[in-house]
């Protein structure tokens, strides 16, 4: 998620208000650690859906990844 933020240019502070989640929320989300990622699934459709709605698309297969969707 950090790097679909970043490809689009949200900070984690607008991401976190367009999503209607904590800033905390979103760090956990961006975090490598197993332990601190923990967010609900309802939580982690919140965040995709303001990244899906800027363009982003989460690839999936043997190099997952973020991409811009073309016009």
């Amino acid at each position: 998620m950090r790097a679909a933020r970043a490809l689009i240019g949200l900070s984690q502070a607008e991401l976190a208000r367009r999503a209607g989640v904590s800033i905390p929320t979103i760090k956990r989300c961006e975090s490598d650690s197993e332990r601190t990622a923990v967010v609900s699934a309802d939580t982690q459709d919140k965040v995709r859906a303001v990244l899906h709605a800027e363009g982003v698309e989460f690839t999936n297969g043997n190099y997952p990844g973020v991409r811009l969707r073309r016009p």
